[in-house]
């Protein structure tokens, strides 16, 4: 039986499962997922001696869900990671983000060096602090060409949210089969358009992958269907204040000892052209102890892949 804690920040109560004692760890889950995605790291990372703290992030699961936009902003996701260090007694971390995980673990190191004794992303490389809005990239590369890209269907508040909350077994079993290193090539269509949904001509995959069982599914499910998909959303809307509040960084490296594993199928590493990723990380980590991707891996890294990603997980915490 999963035990969970609540952990009162100033102004939200985060959703935590705990285990373990040692020097504090705290993993940081992606979208749609929740502290579940790391359910095959936290006993190994208790085991190897640390206190293995996985997190809800706001918006998800047990945690508060607060209803404005702007209570997603990147600035309010760094405060909830050091709160959550807080409230465990713990002066610093060490972070493991996942997906919006990475870029949310990536930037509290940056922004709060004081607070973070090392940190590893998975599946998001971390390239600096921007140099424009996110959102001027969407319009460039994708919807002034017309064509469909998720994060600007994202911007519309209620549009996304009603499509996924429709059928939210369905829409998680597409959204999570299609960005997996078991999709065919062109599962996740390219050549859609602006206008189209997020759901459109994704494949409902029969039976599916066994990384993802029918147990691990409902859990899923039964979260969703409580917290609703709106303040997971938000995430997506906050991609200009986002930058206003990182350009306070640009030119910064992040210091402190740090770990990259991606999947050689997570079309996240090719989203905006293919590019020296592992090249374009060590300009800006002073201490990047190791960047592996690994081969027929999708975007779900630790859930995919969770024996090959704890083999370098535990033996760089330990190292530290």
């Amino acid at each position: 039986m999963t035990k969970f804690r609540f952990l009162d920040l100033p102004d939200i109560r985060i959703r935590a499962v705990v285990e373990g004692q040692g020097p504090l760890v705290v993993m940081v889950h992606g979208f749609p997922e929740s502290w579940f995605s790391w359910r095959h790291q936290i006993g190994p990372i208790a085991q190897a001696g640390f206190t293995a703290c996985a997190i809800d992030v706001r918006g998800y699961g047990g945690s508060g869900r607060p209803h404005a936009i702007a209570d997603y902003d990147m600035e309010h996701m760094i405060a909830d990671v050091c709160g959550v260090i807080d409230a465990m007694g713990a002066r610093t971390a060490i972070l493991i983000g996942h997906d919006w995980g990475a870029p949310i673990v990536w930037n509290t190191a940056l922004a709060r060096p004081d607070r973070i004794r090392a940190v590893a992303g998975l599946s998001v490389p971390f390239t600096g602090a921007p140099l424009r809005s996110m959102s001027a990239m969407i319009e460039e590369i994708f919807t002034s060409q017309g064509r469909f890209f998720y994060q600007h269907y994202f911007q519309d508040a209620g549009v996304a949210e009603r499509e996924g909350e429709a059928d939210i077994r369905g829409f998680l079993r597409k959204f999570y089969y299609a960005i997996s290193g078991d999709a065919p090539d062109g599962t996740w269509p390219k050549d859609k358009v602006v206008g189209d949904s997020l759901l459109y001509r994704l494949p409902d995959p029969d039976p599916f992958p066994a990384w993802l069982t029918a147990a691990d599914l409902d859990y899923y499910v039964r979260e969703f269907e409580q917290s609703g998909l709106r303040g997971p959303i938000n995430r997506y809307r906050n991609h200009d204040r986002d930058f206003e509040f990182l350009k306070a960084f640009q030119g910064k490296k992040i210091e402190q000892p740090s770990l990259f594993v991606g999947g050689a199928r997570d079309l996240v590493l090719s989203m905006f052209g293919r590019a020296d990723l592992m090249g374009i990380m060590k300009m800006h980590m002073s201490d990047l102890r190791g960047a592996d991707v690994l081969e027929g891996c999708g975007h779900w890294t630790q859930q995919e892949r969770p024996d090959e990603v704890n083999a370098r997980l535990i033996p760089w915490l330990k190292s530290l």
